[in-house]
């Protein structure tokens, strides 16, 4: 079964608030073998919202409408839906008692605007709501000629949360055909999206049940692989086995495929080895660090680290020679080398990571462009410098750069 979310409210449609709530549902919908495919956000214009319901039933058998419950003049989801269905709201009087007892407990006088979140869709179980005033709606039925699920649920996230586990998915077991789905997440990096792309389409277009999305951000691939059956080892079989493939195809570049980051891949491998980094960061501006040390007992591992913007601190922090700053610029494969050398004798760690570059969008020259980046590991031994020149705003500029430098890492430590 496919379901549709509708998410309602049209403070959504507006920068200030994000619908949550949709991805908490898809979830638990996916654990169930529901595939969720549309997701839609309306506004609180009741022919808006009966256009919505009517599109929904015509195309899913599966429709959660969530917010729109309250008490006021905004609030019409009962409404939309009852005309989308053509069928009453009744009143029901004992929710309105209940919930005049409910006011009478807390000793305050409800307004009678309270009263609209008593009415119920012809036919609709009621759901109770132990943390608001709104109860759900479950409607069950043929509609367009098949069977239907119909859920209304309260907006405000603590309130769908423990609906929906106590009041819904006991329901929708016990009113879902059998049905699994297996996932899997490759991530790899430093590929760009359509290279990615073209090497690995000729093998996942062969796995006509396994459906493949790829997600790209700056540095890294996600290739995302879902298969649906009525048996979760035949799911999960196909799902692995084109997981394989695919492996076998981006070689190194894959980084995880159980969804771990990049940064926690580095951190396993840290500790396997017993080693430890510091950083000397210019562009990046504390990126790497602060990825680095998101992981929760890092201190294991991630000695410490220096933000070293200035030419001034370059030296006094990482012990960077002036002279080779005025040689060949603070932009410069010497000056990255210099970094991660210097930081690691500083600091006596295993590894040393320096960066250097021009995260733009000012600054850059016709011999030192805009996006140009020089990375360096050097852990005693050896030092490794890359060059790269990333194509972007400044943000996207500066996480290409902190994945870059965490990939040779990750590399350097293989």
């Amino acid at each position: 079964m496919d379901a549709e979310i509708i998410a309602i409210g049209s403070e959504l449609l507006t920068p200030f608030r994000q619908d949550t709530n949709s991805l908490y549902l898809t979830g638990h919908l996916n654990q169930l073998g529901v595939e969720v495919a549309f997701k839609t956000v309306v506004g609180d214009t009741r022919a808006h919202l009966v256009q919505v319901a009517k599109t929904a039933l015509s195309r899913t058998d599966m429709i959660i409408l969530i917010g729109g419950l309250g008490p006021t003049e905004d609030d019409l989801t009962r409404e939309a839906v009852a005309a989308a269905l053509g069928l009453e709201l009744r009143r029901d009087p004992e929710l309105v008692a209940a919930l005049y007892a409910r006011f009478a407990a807390l000793r305050r006088q409800m307004p009678e605007n309270n009263e609209r979140q008593c009415d119920v869709i012809a036919g609709a179980a009621v759901l109770p709501n132990e943390q608001g005033t709104a109860p759900g709606q479950w409607i069950e039925g043929n509609y367009a000629g098949r069977k239907k699920i119909i859920l209304l649920l309260p907006g405000p996230p603590w309130e769908l949360r423990l609906m929906f586990e106590k009041q819904v998915l006991e329901r929708l077991r016990a009113a879902l055909p059998p049905a699994f789905i297996a996932t899997r997440i490759i991530k790899v990096a430093m590929v760009p999206e359509s290279t990615c792309d073209a090497r690995i389409a000729p093998i996942y277009k062969k796995y006509a049940d396994v459906q493949t999305t790829i997600l790209a951000d700056a540095g890294e691939i996600q290739l995302h692989l879902r298969s649906r059956t009525d048996s979760l080892a035949a799911a999960q079989q196909r799902v692995d086995a084109l997981a394989d493939e695919l492996e076998d195809e981006l070689g190194d570049t894959v980084f995880s495929t159980g969804g771990e980051s990049l940064e926690q891949i580095v951190a396993y491998y840290l500790e396997m080895r017993g080693a430890t980094i510091a950083v000397a960061e210019s562009c990046t501006g504390g990126m790497i660090a602060e990825r680095l040390t998101s992981i929760s007992g890092s201190s294991r591992y991630f000695l410490g680290g220096a933000v070293v913007y200035s030419n001034e601190l370059k030296t006094a922090m990482a012990d960077v020679p002036e002279l080779l700053i005025a040689q060949h610029g603070a932009v410069s494969k010497q000056v990255a080398a210099a970094l991660a050398e210097g930081i690691r004798r500083r600091s006596n760690s295993t590894i040393g990571v320096g960066v250097t570059g021009v995260a733009g969008p000012t600054g850059g020259t016709e011999e030192k462009p805009v996006g140009l980046v020089f990375h360096a590991v050097a852990d005693g031994v050896q030092t490794e410098v890359v060059e790269r020149k990333f194509i972007g705003d400044r943000e996207r500029v500066r996480r290409w750069a902190m994945r870059q430098a965490l990939d040779l890492v990750r590399r350097k430590l293989m």
